[in-house]
């Protein structure tokens, strides 16, 4: 893509022919690369874009930018100070469902805010795709969060903030069904007695904000318009002003309860002191109706300071790349570059911003095994029965190691070696600079579950049901000898080993001695390895579940029921659990409550772990695809 260095004012060479907007490849200051617009407004358009500051992360930013053509000094003066204060207010505010502010500057007759990247639509694009009305719980559960964003503004310090431009085009929705209040363009504080100019939007705009007399209560208004338009599709710009009363909510949909059509009633009195006298107070209201009618139990509540009811629609990978043939395992992220292993005998190399393919490595079998690496060096397993190493920048081959079975096993790397498995029984220790063998440890069985190194000691399982810890000198430290085979990678965490079996249970043992210290049992058998999150253990089983155990006690904590097996190792990243299934959907579930955020459904099962770097999740699925998705 051709780039342009924007240090000075824009020229028209950087703007999309016939417009005002920047080209995609223009670069903002030297650190701001725009990719694409994402929303135009009247003073300006809204750009997606990538910060260059952190060259080896992908990370987003939205550009906000205001082209100030007034021919008027004075008021090309205002635009600025209304730009100006925007920036300074977005600085003094900290909730979820407002985006940060990062960087704001003016170049000559353009201003431009640089915001958080909210990967998601507005509520306008949202009610505009929609077939048919919206739900009613899930305008509910909008609502309910966007009185608790305003809650926030109203009760700022030192001056409450009133926003005065509530309505569907000005609020996100994200991947996690969670609202994000946007455009704080003629936000301002509130103080008791002064007057303004008639500001905001025709329609949901209250009376006395026509007057120039917005108070916190202008903001309770507009959101009972917001949710009027949401729940009737009538767009009050387009009815005469202040008519809510003559065109009730059940008229135009009549799947509205009567309590819900009752508190946006109250909400929208011509009178302010007739409406709710706070937004606390119609949060309460809503899910005391909400409560009444059985919705509340509907309506997942999943983030502080707001609702996360699930929606799987609308989530929009950051790019996708097709291979020749399933993708069965895990990608590995080095330097800005994605690693993956396909059915279709190959290694492929993408780059992690654009998915744009690097290099391709082939061997004689399909490579299942999740790529290790080291010192610019990648080594991955096959199944034509060999161990190789590539160049990670160029993907030359710089050896190779032949076993006597096909590897699906993972390698791991410790004291100069890469740890590996294979099918012909044993465990490998190769020499990471030349290739050669420096020992192999000979089981009963198959060894495809992925070694776990640590304090010099290995920890591996077998399609036999034995798990071995064996030092670097061989000697075998300890088994132990589940009733199936261990394909599951054991996981040793504050001296205890994890892992799960076919035989149907989870297993935690002490790590010095091997004696048990509890099994958790599934409904069915399990490849799955586990992911350690505080106290707090997970895992997956063919019988659908996702399972989050208590580590101290081996209590369940809470299950996620999926449509199919889950043979997908799990991810915890922040406070979220990210597995696939082979139903054909990638879940991100709430890790502290089990509650599903998002799931994002695929054409084919998803069997590998996701890996994730810098807020974006890279995995593959059976579809022949390799997605990147925003976490």
């Amino acid at each position: 893509m051709e780039t342009q260095n924007i240090n000075q004012p824009p020229e028209s060479g950087n703007r999309t022919a016939g417009s005002d907007q920047l080209r995609p490849g223009t670069n903002l200051v030297n650190r701001y690369l725009i990719q694409e617009v994402i929303g135009i407004g009247g003073m300006g358009s809204v750009y997606r874009a990538r910060d260059l500051h952190f060259p080896n992360v992908v990370k987003l930013v939205a550009i906000k930018e205001i082209i100030n053509h007034a021919p008027d000094p004075l008021v090309r003066k205002t635009v600025v100070q209304n730009f100006e204060r925007e920036a300074n207010i977005l600085a003094t505010l900290s909730h979820p469902s407002i985006p940060r502010i990062y960087d704001y500057f003016t170049l000559e007759n353009r201003s431009y805010l640089a915001l958080e990247f909210i990967n998601g639509r507005d509520l306008e694009v949202v009610l505009n795709q929609a077939q048919g009305f919206l739900s009613e719980e899930q305008v509910v559960g909008w609502a309910i969060q966007l009185c608790d964003v305003l809650s926030y503004l109203h009760n700022h310090k030192p001056d409450p903030i009133i926003f005065r431009d509530m309505k569907p085009s000005n609020v996100m929705v994200n991947q996690y069904n969670h609202i994000i209040l946007v455009d704080f363009g003629i936000a301002k504080p509130f103080q008791t007695g002064q007057k303004g100019t008639m500001i905001g939007t025709e329609g949901y705009s209250p009376p006395e904000q026509y007057r120039g007399e917005a108070s916190t209560q202008a903001d309770i208004y507009a959101l009972g318009a917001t949710i009027h338009h949401l729940l009737t599709r009538r767009d009050p710009r387009l009815e005469p002003p202040f008519s809510f009363g003559e065109r009730p909510i059940r008229k135009s949909n009549a799947n509205i309860s009567i309590e819900i059509e009752t508190v946006v009633n109250t909400a929208l009195q011509y009178d302010v002191e007739n409406r709710f006298k706070t937004a606390d107070d119609f949060k309460q209201a809503l899910i005391g109706a909400a409560r009444k009618t059985g919705m509340l139990n509907r309506i997942n509540f999943s983030q502080p300071g707001g609702t996360g009811a699930v929606n799987v629609s609308g989530i929009k990978p950051v790019w996708v790349f097709q291979c020749e043939d399933e993708i069965r395992g895990t990608p590995l992220y080095l330097g800005g570059v994605i690693y993956t292993g396909c059915y279709d005998n190959n290694l492929y190399a993408l780059n992690a911003a654009n998915g744009e393919f690097q290099w391709k490595y082939a061997t004689d079998g399909g490579v299942v095994s999740r790529p290790a690496a080291a010192e610019d060096t990648i080594y991955f397993g096959s199944e034509d029965k060999s161990l190789y190493a590539v160049s990670a920048r160029t993907g030359k081959m710089i050896w190779t190691f032949p076993t006597e079975g096909r590897i699906r096993s993972s390698g791991r790397i410790a004291d100069g070696h890469i740890f590996i498995g294979s099918d012909d029984r044993s465990l490998y220790a190769i020499k990471q600079s030349t290739g050669r063998k420096a020992w192999n440890y000979e089981t009963s069985d198959e060894v495809r579950s992925t070694p776990f190194v640590v304090n010099d000691l290995i920890y591996f399982g077998t399609e036999g049901g034995e798990l071995f810890c064996v030092d670097f000198h061989q000697q075998v430290k300890w088994r132990f000898k589940a009733k199936r085979g261990i394909t599951s990678s054991p996981w040793v965490q504050d001296n205890v080993v994890y892992f799960s079996s076919m035989d149907c249970f989870m297993y935690a043992l002490d790590a010095k001695t091997g004696w048990l210290l509890w099994r958790f049992r599934m409904g069915k058998a399990s490849i799955v390895s586990p992911s350690i999150f505080n106290n707090t253990v997970i895992t997956g089983s063919s019988d659908g579940n996702i399972y989050a155990v208590d580590t101290r006690n081996s209590k369940e904590i809470w299950h996620y029921k999926t449509g199919n097996q889950v043979n997908g190792s799990p991810i915890v990243y922040k406070d979220a659990v990210y597995v696939g299934s082979v139903d054909n959907n990638l879940y991100c579930i709430e890790v502290q409550s089990g509650r599903l955020r998002w799931k994002f459904e695929t054409k084919g099962p998803i069997t590998g772990t996701p890996c994730i770097y810098d807020d974006i999740l890279y995995f593959g699925s059976t579809d022949h695809f390799i997605y990147a998705l925003l976490t």
